[in-house]
């Protein structure tokens, strides 16, 4: 029979390992899988074998309730026994079987295997093997349709993830590419090819290239409700389909070419570590005026500002000119870009009179 000291550091074991406790006491309670799956309606299964699944989506538990209490926690001393000697395994690096979860939307919930999903989180996985069965959320909810939405398209295409997109009626445009691309293929190859395939290709070498760039760019910064799948299908909609004339943003053409093929040659010709960024520099000068009194204290604090590189207080109608460096991702304006610093910055300090700025055309400059 085990011990009260037994229970307390059998307690505070699976405390540490399935990041639970007394959960009453905390204010919070395990994600009931009977309550997500009535609330969400979801009955509706579909086999998606057996999968890499990350530790932290892993949220609650189905059955199993003899062997384990109302938080998780194993009862009986035996429990703590058992999970060592899989503890013991796992780390020699012996194979487990995969556990069974339940999947709904982007969480699981463990069917068999609590043991070995202890035992992996105690040994610091990030990921575990696992026998999935999702089951489709059927509510009438925009978060679900979009779910739905997403969920069809991977299914369709056979593809390995999910495209995030947040506004739905949008991946018929996917589909669009995947057939253009399609029939372009078969004209490469001089065979047929299945849509299968040609979404495999399109994802590797259109859809990926292109969602890298916008990631290592940051672009998803400056548009904080969107994802990155969303500014992909912005982008590649107004390059490759819609092809209208932009007053601002024109360096994108130069990365990104009008047609969707010729993209991905380009794109063929780097690996996704030295893909250019969707980004490029831009100087301004700008001319200020001051109060007299307040000079050399705003001269001190352009210099200190990292986007400013040369500072110079003149003589005439101007009292300072300095020069401005900064970083544009290529959907914005320079002059949006400009008047966000000015305004963010100089503009609000005491004694600035007024700002003109002005913006390179043609430059040349010599290397010293």
């Amino acid at each position: 029979m085990a011990t009260t000291s037994s229970k307390s550091k059998l307690a505070r074991f699976w405390h540490r390992v399935l990041g639970i406790g007394d959960q009453q006491s905390q204010g919070e309670t395990a994600s009931n899988f009977e309550k997500v799956r009535t609330d969400e309606q979801a009955f509706e299964s579909v086999d998606r074998g057996t999968l890499f699944v990350p530790i932290n989506k892993i949220v609650g538990s189905v059955g199993r309730y003899h062997d384990f209490d109302a938080h998780f926690r194993p009862k009986g001393y035996d429990s703590d026994e058992r999970l060592n000697g899989i503890i013991k395994k796992m780390g020699e690096g012996k194979q487990m079987p995969p556990i069974s979860l339940y999947q709904i939307k982007d969480h699981y919930y463990i069917l068999d295997g609590h043991h070995r999903y202890a035992a992996a989180r105690e040994l610091g996985h990030q990921e575990i093997r696992s026998c999935i069965l999702e089951l489709l959320p059927s509510k009438d909810t925009i978060e679900n349709r979009l779910y739905r939405e997403r969920t069809e398209f991977r299914d369709r295409y056979h593809l390995s993830a999910s495209i995030e997109l947040t506004e739905m009626g949008q991946f018929p445009i996917l589909e669009e590419q995947i057939e253009a691309h399609r029939q372009f293929l078969e004209q490469e190859r001089n065979r047929s090819v299945s849509a299968a395939d040609a979404a495999a290709d399109w994802y590797k070498t259109i859809y990926l290239p292109l969602r890298t760039l916008i990631v290592s760019s940051n672009l998803s910064r400056s548009f904080r409700s969107r994802t990155a799948d969303d500014l992909y299908l912005y982008i590649s909609l107004h390059q490759w389909k819609m092809d209208k004339n932009r007053t601002y943003g024109k360096g994108i053409d130069k990365l990104i070419p009008k047609n969707m093929e010729e993209f991905r040659n380009k794109m063929a010709q780097h690996t996704d570590q030295n893909y250019p960024e969707m980004r490029r520099e831009i100087n301004v000068f700008v001319l200020m005026n001051v109060e007299g009194r307040h000079e050399n204290k705003i001269m001190d604090k352009l210099y200190a500002l990292e986007e400013v590189r040369e500072v110079h207080s003149v003589h005439g109608a101007i009292d300072i000119i300095f020069r401005v460096k900064l970083m544009r991702d290529l959907l914005s304006s320079d002059a949006e870009l400009i008047s966000q610093f000015m305004q963010s910055t100089i503009r609000q300090w005491q004694g600035v009179v007024s700002t003109q700025t002005l913006l390179p055309g043609v430059s040349r400059v010599k290397d010293l």
